[in-house]
């Protein structure tokens, strides 16, 4: 177990690095869509009625599920971990999406049961987390089963074993932070399969999928349908049907963007930052408060840490109709420019220091010329 944690700090510190330092425009929501299998994986071949397999309908379906995106939120930036018939490995998936900083990441499946198993049929969509039952245990293994396709798979993958729970709890730590966000994407799909696509769901689950538990942002695994149900497998293989579960899992992500996008983008709705004079000597100003606003928005949003990027110390008011999201607080200007800096790394662009005094909004300007009133 010494050894599991020792591979899973280093690995943490590496995404996390990646994350850290990504760069881009943050004035976009960046999703990562993941077509599952690929080249010499094909994944589940159904029951071998068509030419296709999983690996086609997941590229088709993540292609059209993209366009649709750009098509119709043009602020919202799509990556592809293949945009065509190519093999690439799970870890590269997550690499992939870890250096985007993506705000998503959506891998799309098709489902299989055992033969002579029964006629299981339905979607489902999958959060990391430990099997609560063999069912789920089996998709997992089928889903983590590339991994011994890929080269040099033994020294990639030796800390990771799907029947060891302490080894998934291991890797579980890095979804935390963003395990409530990946239920709601989760929920938001399964409910749109069934209105949108009227297809039966069987809900939001949770196993140890490896290509979840790489990646730093809220993460789902869909599975379309089975393949091995002939009904689900014509459904899933004819253009209205791929362009039915499309639509819903557009209208999924659309919901999503739109609770949560005004936190990353908006934070100057109605202001704009202020002039920061860094000339100022006097760091430490006993009857004054700094905050970093770093959002500002009509809804109001929990403070906790993974509806912010992972940030903690989140405080909240309300003026009017808005509410204010702040990072930080403290007396101290040398730390809150640093805690200001670091906002920005995140992906707030556009936040700015504030200053209270007596609990009373002041100007910056006004509150760094003071030096105990």
């Amino acid at each position: 177990m010494q050894t599991n944690l020792k591979h899973f700090l280093v690995a943490f510190i590496f995404v996390l690095s990646c994350f850290c330092n990504a760069q881009g425009n943050r004035n976009e929501f960046v999703v990562v869509i993941d077509p599952g299998h690929g080249g010499r994986d094909s994944g589940t071949p159904g029951t071998k009625r068509y030419r296709t397999t999983e690996k086609d309908i997941a590229l088709d379906v993540s292609l059209a599920l993209g366009k649709l995106i750009q098509d119709n939120l043009p602020q919202v930036k799509v990556i592809y971990t293949r945009d065509k018939d190519v093999f690439p490995t799970l870890n590269a998936r997550a690499i992939k999406a870890n250096k985007a900083n993506a705000d998503l990441f959506i891998s799309i499946h098709c489902n299989a049961q055992p033969k002579g198993k029964g006629t299981a049929y339905g979607s489902e969509t999958y959060v990391l987390g430990l099997h609560k039952n063999a069912t789920n245990l089996e998709v997992a293994k089928r889903e983590n089963s590339v991994i011994f396709l890929e080269k040099d798979h033994e020294e990639t993958y030796k800390d990771f074993d799907i029947n060891d729970s302490e080894s998934l709890i291991g890797l579980m730590l890095m979804q935390e932070d963003y395990l409530d966000q990946s239920i709601e994407l989760a929920a938001y799909i399964e409910n749109e399969f069934q209105t949108t696509a009227k297809r039966k769901s069987r809900g939001v689950k949770q196993a140890g999928f490896w290509v979840l538990s790489q990646t730093y942002m809220p993460s789902v695994l869909v599975e379309l349908g089975f393949l091995t149900h002939k009904k689900e497998e014509d459904y899933l293989n004819s253009n209205k049907g791929k362009s039915i579960m499309t639509k819903a899992l557009f209208n999924a992500v659309q919901k999503y963007i739109e609770m949560h996008f005004k936190l990353v983008n908006k934070a100057a709705i109605l202001e704009k930052k202020q002039d920061e004079d860094d000339t100022v000597t006097q760091d430490i100003y006993p009857e004054i408060t700094f905050k970093v606003q770093i959002a500002a928005s009509s809804k109001r949003i929990s403070t906790k840490s993974y509806n912010f990027k992972g940030l903690k110390e989140i405080s909240r008011d309300k003026k009017g109709n808005i509410y204010k999201y702040y990072y930080g607080k403290t007396s101290d200007y040398s730390k809150i420019k640093t805690q200001l800096k670091h906002a920005k790394s995140k992906g707030y662009d556009e936040c700015f220091i504030v200053a209270y005094k007596n609990a009373k909004r002041i100007p910056l300007n006004e509150a760094l010329k003071s030096t105990s009133n």
